[in-house]
């Protein structure tokens, strides 16, 4: 099994904020800021040390305790071929919105690009932490702060419909620097606005995960795997892009702002 965050703080299920933090301090103690190693301990921290992350954790791990657990093999009725479906007789991994797995199990296809994007977040993470407990503790609220503000804000930002297209601009905006709406985003929007009705584009975006890959108090860089699920004119039928997105978030004032977005289509 995969080590939990609990497991990389060594630490207990049920520890407590305090417990925790006191483990992140000493293992990253003795650790360079630019050392991998830093990045993983302070993103099991932020995981841990945030009540409804660490719930979503705490279920993954206890599916992970319940899948590990013996049950008895079932015998199929007839035989089928090595790596075929026993209840299809058709090869497992062409079974739509599923990969297989060892033991007959299988998971969504966009868990393999989750973990995916969370493994690239470790490895181009910097240093969010201050040293000393009160700038730890606020950075790392702040961090949290901004990444879910990018999670909520690129929706709106990515997502347009050619029927709506002043609305979807002004749901956009609100979460937009100005130097970021006036050099990017209105350019951008403007050929949407000249090329969507006839087109007659429809643009969803749903975020499917997210990392912090660097922090601090007034700037954060969020990665984002997001969809796009796009109809249009010629395509009736939904088709879906997958994106990876890094988002700079800026604080001004007091909200977090997209300062700057740059995507690569997976």
């Amino acid at each position: 099994m995969t080590p939990s965050w609990y497991d990389l703080l060594d630490v207990d299920r049920d520890a407590s904020g305090d417990e925790i933090r006191a483990a992140w301090r000493a293992r990253v103690a003795d650790l360079d800021p630019t050392d991998r190693r830093f990045a993983v301990l302070n993103e099991a921290a932020a995981v841990l040390l945030d009540p409804d992350r660490r719930a979503a954790h705490d279920a993954d791990l206890a599916e992970q305790d319940a899948a590990a657990e013996p049950v008895e093999p079932v015998q199929p009725l007839e035989p089928v071929e090595p790596g075929a479906s026993a209840e299809t007789g058709e090869p497992a991994a062409d079974r739509a919105g599923d990969q297989p797995v060892s033991g007959g199990r299988r998971v969504p296809l966009w868990l393999p690009v989750v973990l995916a994007v969370l493994a690239l977040a470790i490895a181009g993470a910097a240093t969010w932490f201050a040293v000393n407990e009160p700038a730890d503790e606020e950075v790392l609220d702040a961090t949290r702060t901004a990444q879910a503000t990018a999670e909520r804000a690129i929706v709106p930002v990515l997502s347009y419909d050619h029927r709506t297209l002043e609305e979807d601009k002004a749901a956009a905006v609100r979460y937009l620097t100005d130097d970021f709406r006036d050099d990017d985003y209105e350019p951008l929007f403007t050929q949407i606005e000249e090329n969507a009705p006839s087109t007659k584009a429809v643009v969803e975006a749903a975020v499917r995960a997210s990392a912090i890959t660097r922090g601090g108090h007034d700037r954060v860089q969020v990665l984002l795997f997001v969809d796009q699920v796009t109809t249009n004119a010629q395509t009736t039928e939904p088709v879906t892009y997958r994106n990876q997105v890094t988002v700079t978030m800026e604080r001004v004032g007091d909200r977090w702002l997209v300062d700057e977005l740059r995507t690569t289509r997976g």
